[in-house]
C-alpha cells in the first residue's frame, strides 16, 4: 500500500516540516557515527583508537546539541494537539520521545559517555585476550556511573536501570520482559535436563580444523543462496558478529571457529536477518522514524533467518550440496546429520554467541541479572567474575575457567547497559512472526524450491515498510494478529527439540 511521503507532505505545517529536515540532518549524524563504529570494529589499525574516540564524541556531542536546542523545543510545542495525518504524529511521537529523554541530559556527559565507549573497544578486546578482568574493571565502573548520571538527569524519581532500559525498549515494560524471562525460567532448564538424561544422541560430524577461507567462502555462498543484495552490503569480519547499515547500505560481520564451519555460517545469516530489516525499510522515508527501524524487533528479524529458516531440515536439503562444494572432507554428509549438528544442544557451552537455540536464553538472562545488579549496587564490579560462574553453574551446570570465556565474553558492557533483553525478545517475537508468516505461505516448500522473495517481502510487508510508524507491542499486533506472547515461542521450542532428541 503506497504512503505518502513524511518529508514532501504539502499539507504539513511549518513546524513539523522544519522538526523532519533537523531529524535527517541528525539521522545522518547518527550513521555517520555508525560506519565510523563499524571501521573501528573492521578495518581500523589498532592505533586510530584515540582519534577515532574524539571522532565519535564529536559527532554524538553535535547530534545532541541539535536534538536539544531550543528550536526543536518550539517546533514540538507549536506542533501539541496539532491536526496530523497518523505517520506525522507517529513522526512527532518519536522525535518528542527522543527529545524528552536528552533534553535535560548535559552536552558535556553525552561526550564523556561516547568516548569513553569508544576507548572501551580497545581496552575491552585486550582484556579479553590476555584474560584481564581487572584491567577492564575500572573502565566498566566508569561507564556503569556516567549511565547512572545520564539516568538520573532523563528521571530523577525513576529506578535508574529501567531509566537506561526504556531507551532501547521503549514501549515494552521491563515488567514484560521480567514475565518473559520467568517464563523461559520455568521453561528451559528442565527440557535441558530431559534432554540430558532421556536424549538420542544427535550426529557431531565436524573433525580437525576447517580454513578461514573456505569457511569465508561458504558464508559468501550462503548470502547469495538467501538473496543479500550485495550492491547494498558486504561481509567482513570481526571480533564480535555485528550488521551495520541503512536502507541503502547494509554490512554483515562474522567471525570464524576453526572446529565448527557451522558456527560463522549461522552468525552470518543471523546478521544478514539484521541487514534484511534495514534494507527493507522505505527509501522515501529516509531521515524521518519512518524510515528507522524499530530497535526492539530487530532481533526477530535475524533470529527468524538464522533459526526458522537456517537451521531446517528443508534449508539442508537445498543447501547441502553447496555446504560440501566450500567444506572439504563431508562428501558423505546425510540432511538428517547437518540438520541435527546444526541444531543440537551444547549445554556445557561457555559462549553465548556461539551457544545452542535453547540454551542461549540462558546466557541472556544471567547477564541482564547480573547487568541490572551491578547498575542498582547490589554488586561491586569485582564481584562480577564470581557472580557469572555462579549463575553459569546454576542455569546450565557449567563454570568458565577463565573470565575471558565468562564475563568478558561480549564487546556490549564497552558502552552501556540494560540493552541485552532485546536477545530474547527478538526470538519471543520472531516465533510469533514465523506462526503468522506459514498462515500465509508455505515456507517449507518455498526454501526447499529456493524462492526467498516471497519470504523477503512477506516481512517488509509486514515489518519493514513501517519503520517506527507503529509501537513494538502495536507492530507485533499488526503483523501477526495477536499481542506479545512467550506461548508461541515456548510451543515451538518444545516441538522442535523433544522431535529432534526423540523425547
Amino acid at each position: 500500500m503506497a504512503t505518502q511521503d513524511p518529508e514532501t507532505d504539502a499539507s504539513a505545517p511549518d513546524a513539523y516540516e522544519q522538526l523532519l529536515e533537523r531529524n535527517r540532518r541528525l539521522t545522518n549524524l547518527q550513521y555517520a557515527s555508525m560506519y565510523l563504529n563499524w571501521d573501528q570494529q573492521v578495518m581500523m589499525p589498532e592505533g586510530g583508537a584515540p582519534g577515532r574516540a574524539q571522532q565519535l564524541s564529536a559527532l554524538s556531542t553535535t547530534s545532541h546539541e541539535l536534538l536539544v536546542d531550543d528550536d526543536v523545543a518550539g517546533w514540538l510545542d507549536e506542533l501539541d494537539g496539532a491536526d496530523l495525518s497518523d505517520e506525522q504524529a507517529a513522526c512527532v511521537r518519536e522525535i518528542r520521545r527522543e527529545y524528552e529523554r536528552e533534553a535535560n541530559v548535559p552536552a558535556e556527559l553525552t561526550e564523556r559517555l561516547t568516548q569513553t565507549a569508544a576507548e572501551n573497544q580497545q581496552i575491552w578486546q585486550e582484556a579479553k585476550a590476555e584474560d584481564d578482568f581487572e584491567s577492564f574493571a575500572p573502565r566498566l565502573e566508569t561507564m556503569r556511573d556516567l549511565q547512572r548520571e545520564k539516568a538520573e538527569h532523563i528521571d530523577p524519581d525513576a529506578n535508574p536501570y529501567s531509566v537506561l532500559y526504556e531507551g532501547t525498549h521503549p514501549y515494552v515494560s521491563i515488567e514484560t520482559i521480567e514475565e518473559l524471562f520467568e517464563t523461559l525460567r520455568a521453561e528451559i532448564p528442565p527440557l535441558v535436563e530431559e534432554i540430558r538424561e532421556n536424549g538420542r544422541e544427535l550426529a557431531d560430524p565436524w573433525e580437525g580444523e576447517y580454513s578461514e577461507d573456505d569457511q569465508r567462502e561458504l558464508c559468501e555462498a550462503a548470502l547469495d543462496f538467501l538473496g543479500y543484495d550485495w550492491d547494498r552490503g558486504r561481509l567482513d569480519t570481526a571480533p564480535h558478529p555485528f550488521m551495520a547499515g541503512t536502507q541503502f547500505d547494509a554490512r554483515v560481520t562474522t567471525r570464524f571457529k576453526p572446529t565448527d564451519p557451522i558456527y560463522a555460517l549461522m552468525a552470518t545469516v543471523h546478521e544478514m536477518g539484521h541487514a534484511t530489516y534495514q534494507l527493507g525499510l522505505r527509501e522515501d522515508a529516509y531521515g524521518s522514524p519512518l524510515g528507522n527501524a524499530r530497535m526492539s524487533i530487530h532481533e526477530s528479524q535475524s533470529r527468524f533467518w538464522e533459526n526458522h529458516v537456517g537451521r531446517t531440515k528443508p534449508f539442508w536439503e537445498v543447501f547441502l550440496p553447496t555446504f560440501k562444494e566450500q567444506i572439504d572432507g563431508h562428501d558423505d554428509l546425510t540432511v538428517e546429520e547437518i540438520h541435527e549438528a546444526a541444531n543440537r544442544i551444547y549445554p556445557n557451552n561457555l559462549i553465548r554467541v556461539e551457544a545452542d537455540e535453547l540454551t542461549y536464553h540462558m546466557h541472556i538472562i544471567l547477564r541482564c541479572e547480573i547487568d541490572r545488579a551491578f547498575v542498582e549496587d547490589e554488586i561491586e564490579v569485582n564481584e562480577i567474575p564470581q557472580v557469572w560462574n555462579d549463575k553459569m553453574d546454576e542455569y546450565l551446570g557449567v563454570r568458565p575457567e577463565t573470565d575471558t570465556e565468562g564475563c568478558l565474553q561480549d564487546i556490549h558492557w564497552t558502552s552501556g547497559f540494560a540493552s541485552f533483553q532485546t536477545y530474547t525478545l527478538g526470538s519471543v517475537v520472531a516465533a510469533q512472526l514465523d506462526a503468522a508468516i506459514r498462515e500465509d505461505l508455505d515456507v517449507d516448500a518455498l526454501v526447499r524450491e529456493e524462492q526467498f522473495e516471497p519470504i523477503h517481502e512477506w516481512m517488509t510487508e509486514h515489518v519493514h515498510r513501517h519503520g517506527q510508524r507503529y509501537t513494538t507491542p502495536e507492530l507485533i499486533e499488526q503483523a501477526t494478529g495477536e499481542e506479545l506472547s512467550a506461548e508461541p515461542f515456548v510451543e515451538y521450542l518444545r516441538g522442535k527439540f523433544e522431535d529432534l532428541y526423540d523425547l
